[in-house]
């Protein structure tokens, strides 16, 4: 899936494709992929052009030359793909802009969980979906708020997109494993101190996810993502903590599988 780390690097690379080219035409093959209907899509993006990006925890919202914006979801497998030419054209590229340049702009598709369609305010779209401040940005004396008034498990608080949008699974444990929290510590019960690491942590996993473009085998071999084996280049890592080397202990928490070091991060 996603996470904020990939639409971070989409979000570049919309902003190194596609702006300030007029917009010819939108098409759509799967109208079920639109929040907005097709007919006001076509009528709000036709003749416009994309002049800006934001993202927000794994929404990235193009601006166009208007009052509005185009929200984009990437849901489980979502991607974007610039080309020219009809025969390279990307599998699954259910929706596609055409600038008038003669460019197109894919958004592929793979399994239909995406989302496009206009937004008027950002804020009020956040607002209704419960979706806070963006991991990146949100203040430590904030989340230390919130995560104070929460009696669950601060893997699941941390989850919560309306705690702090961008959070997934693997970059919570990551996160906590960087800060020597347990995954089943209860969010009220941790000290200022702890919510200080947990902040930090969080900056310093997903800005190193971001500036290894997503790349897990480009991940420091001190980060747990690599016991999961995910990468092709630190096979020995697979299991271990990358810390003191024991095995690593695999139980599910708020019903998501979780990964953690039970030495370093004692419950």
């Amino acid at each position: 899936m996603p996470e904020l780390p990939e639409v971070e690097t989409y979000r570049r690379y919309f902003e190194e494709t596609s702006l300030y080219q007029p917009i010819a035409d939108v098409y759509v093959q799967d109208t079920k992929l639109l929040t907005t209907d097709y007919d006001v899509l076509v009528e709000k993006l036709r003749n416009k052009q994309f002049i800006g990006t934001k993202r927000i925890g794994k929404n990235l919202f193009a601006q166009l030359d208007a009052s509005y914006w185009l929200h984009f979801h990437f849901g489980m497998t979502g991607d974007l793909a610039y080309f020219r030419d009809e025969e390279d054209t990307p599998r699954f590229a259910r929706i596609v802009f055409r600038f008038a340049n003669g460019f197109k702009l894919g958004f592929l598709c793979p399994r239909k969980f995406e989302r496009i369609g206009i937004v008027e305010n950002i804020d009020e779209y956040l607002s209704r979906k419960k979706i806070n401040k963006d991991a990146l940005e949100i203040a430590v004396e904030e989340l230390s708020k919130t995560l104070k008034k929460k009696n669950a498990p601060i893997k699941s608080v941390l989850l919560d997109q309306s705690t702090v949008a961008g959070i997934g699974n693997w970059i919570v444990d990551d996160v906590l494993f960087q800060a020597k929290i347990h995954p089943e510590r209860t969010s009220s019960q941790l000290s200022d101190n702890e919510v200080v690491e947990i902040d930090k942590a969080i900056k310093l996993v997903i800005q190193t996810a971001i500036d290894c473009q997503a790349n897990y085998d480009d991940f420091p071999k001190n980060f747990l993502i690599h016991a999961r084996g995910w990468g092709i280049q630190q096979k020995d890592l697979i299991g271990k903590c990358p810390d003191c080397g024991e095995a690593i202990s695999i139980s599910k928490v708020g019903g998501r599988t979780t990964f953690f070091c039970p030495t370093r991060q004692i419950l």
